[in-house]
């Protein structure tokens, strides 16, 4: 990284929660600052670089674009406004980190991604576990054929959050599946990869007509097959199942994966690994981020478009089959 003046600024659009965490693990990485904070009003942006310690500010997020100093924009506003809030950032030439999920539809991610082609800059899904060391962990401990062939995956994760608005609100892009599911949809992807040949999922909706909970059960070409559930209205155990010929896998927490523990066909331990000292988790997402820039990669190795694409299609896929309508 160099001297101290080199350090790369990252500028933060929106001041939510996702934001909150952003801004925290940024003051905690060396090389990196949180240069920038931009909300939709000068109020909420001034009191949220004055918590972090953040010098520039902004009321708007043009100005957030158009700052010549930036060299990567993380966008952690709703799920609706992901569209035209990265749009408006490629516009202006900048490379962006767009928080999970990564827009509404394949449709929009697909736009998105040609106007990144277009202007030559940098646009990446934060889906932040496939950015994680213990992740990398998991990759090796399949490969190393420890549990034999592969058979099944079951992921949930359930959190009792149906009461934010995030979740209630359709305009929002709210619902258990583009919150919570897509963790698990993730998850069976790393394990078994993409060449689904079938998807059947039901769901419960709310009354503001968006999925409060979800089941989707996939079925690969190989003859894999996965189940993947999610709750708004319970906590649920977070885990992710891999089951082999010769003995199983478990991942605690699949939404920042806290320990893998592998079992023999007994069902005794054999392997443990836990994770490392993190910031919050998400510091992964903005090494890769960086280290690909310093490469001259347009994608991260971990999170290619095309990976982005093939999961928003199967929630389209679901929704379409669910009955989850957005307005948009």
């Amino acid at each position: 990284m160099g001297m101290i003046f080199d350090k790369k600024k990252v500028g933060i659009l929106g001041t939510g929660e996702i934001a909150r965490i952003m801004a925290k693990t940024l003051s905690g990485m060396r090389g990196v600052t949180c240069y920038a904070v931009a909300s939709r009003t000068k109020e909420k942006a001034e009191s949220f670089a004055k918590e972090f310690k953040i010098k520039h500010f902004y009321g708007s997020y043009e100005e957030l674009c158009q700052d010549p100093k930036i060299d990567l924009i993380y966008v952690a506003t709703p799920h609706s406004a992901h569209y035209e809030n990265v749009k408006l950032a490629l516009e202006n030439g900048k490379n962006v980190l767009c928080e999970m999920a990564f827009t509404l539809n394949e449709e929009q991610a697909k736009e998105l991604f040609d106007l990144a082609a277009k202007k030559d800059v940098l646009l990446t899904e934060a889906m932040w576990t496939r950015f994680l060391p213990l992740a990398g962990k998991l990759k090796e401990v399949i490969a190393s054929n420890v549990i034999g062939e592969i058979s099944m995956v079951m992921a949930d994760l359930s959190y009792n959050i149906a009461w934010k608005q995030r979740i209630q609100d359709p305009s929002l892009g709210g619902g258990a599946l583009l919150d919570l599911g897509v963790y698990g949809l993730t998850f069976a992807s790393m394990i078994l990869g993409e060449d689904i040949t079938d998807i059947k999922s039901q769901a419960v909706l709310g009354d503001t007509g968006v999925d409060i909970q979800d089941t989707v059960s996939l079925k690969y070409r190989s003859g894999q097959m996965a189940v993947v559930t999610c709750s708004a209205t319970s906590f649920g155990p977070c885990k992710g199942i891999i089951y082999g010929a010769n003995g199983h896998i478990e991942v605690q927490d699949i939404n920042n994966f806290s320990e893998i523990v592998v079992y023999n066909n007994a069902g005794e331990t054999i392997a443990h690994y836990k994770k490392e000292k993190q910031i919050t988790g998400y510091e992964y997402e903005i090494e890769a981020a960086f280290k690909a820039l310093s490469e001259g990669w347009k994608e991260c190795p971990q999170m290619p478009h095309a990976l982005t694409l093939k999961i928003m299609n199967m929630m389209d896929f679901i929704r379409d089959q669910t009955g989850v309508k957005f307005p948009q």
